[in-house]
């Protein structure tokens, strides 16, 4: 199957990071200044790029919505997302012109809201972010930039939003982030198994060119590449060749 690659731009303070397995404390800083390196990414020939708050994930926020407004104008189509807890910071990323607002923590905690979004605004301007760590049989959700577990599981949410009328989900098996393990192709798998109806972006740990073509495999409609792109595993070009 055509697998949808998509880069990653991580915003912290303004600035391009990535953080390993959502760690805080385990902050990589890279030169690139983010609005140059969306337009390398756009020069390259992607056609989305995905954004991530990773101050507004933690506090709750939208802390960089001006860099996200500015990365908009890149010449992509963007998802973004990262404390985004309520319709008024929805309405806000849709005026600063991203395509598609992802939502995490509050897609846990409040399904209702956000299954409401999703009627109103269209399934086809949200995805729905499950993060997921793996506990014993249950694959757990934690929220809140990964810092705080919840109860519900991604066996219980999962099919519910696609049931909700939801057609994109962004799951990242949190153990893999910015390690450069590969991608988590049992996870992947049990999704497209699930929630067939879901078109699932994989994300986390994605190291190679065979690690993109392994998830599109396993069933995953789209890729997240982050950390391997800026430490020049391979070049986005390469990517979207596969």
């Amino acid at each position: 199957m055509k697998i949808e690659v998509i880069p990653a731009i991580d915003l912290r303070g303004g600035q391009v990071v990535r953080l390993k397995q959502g760690d805080y404390a385990q902050e990589t800083r890279y030169a690139s200044d983010p609005t140059a390196l969306a337009a390398r990414y756009a020069d390259a020939g992607a056609r989305w790029l995905h954004v991530v708050d990773l101050d507004g994930a933690r506090a709750g926020d939208l802390t960089n919505l001006a860099v996200i407004e500015t990365l908009a104008k890149a010449g992509m189509q963007v998802q973004a997302g990262g404390g985004v807890r309520t319709e008024d910071d929805v309405r806000r990323l849709f005026s600063a012109g991203v395509t598609r607002v992802v939502v995490g923590s509050v897609a846990i905690r409040d399904p209702e809201q956000v299954a409401g979004w999703v009627s109103r605004y269209g399934a086809e301007h949200f995805t729905i972010a499950l993060d997921t760590r793996r506990h014993g049989e249950r694959w757990t959700l934690p929220s809140a930039g990964w810092i705080e577990e919840e109860a519900r599981t991604l066996d219980e949410l999962a099919p519910w939003y696609a049931a909700q009328g939801a057609r994109h989900l962004l799951c990242t098996d949190i153990e893999r982030d910015g390690m450069l393990a590969g991608f988590n192709l049992e996870l992947y798998r049990h999704l497209a198994r699930t929630v067939p109806q879901l078109t699932v972006q994989a994300s986390g740990g994605v190291r190679s060119l065979e690690d993109i073509r392994a998830a599109g495999e396993a069933g995953a409609g789209g890729v997240i590449l982050g950390r391997a792109l800026l430490e020049g595993r391979f070049t986005l070009e390469e990517a979207l060749a596969c």
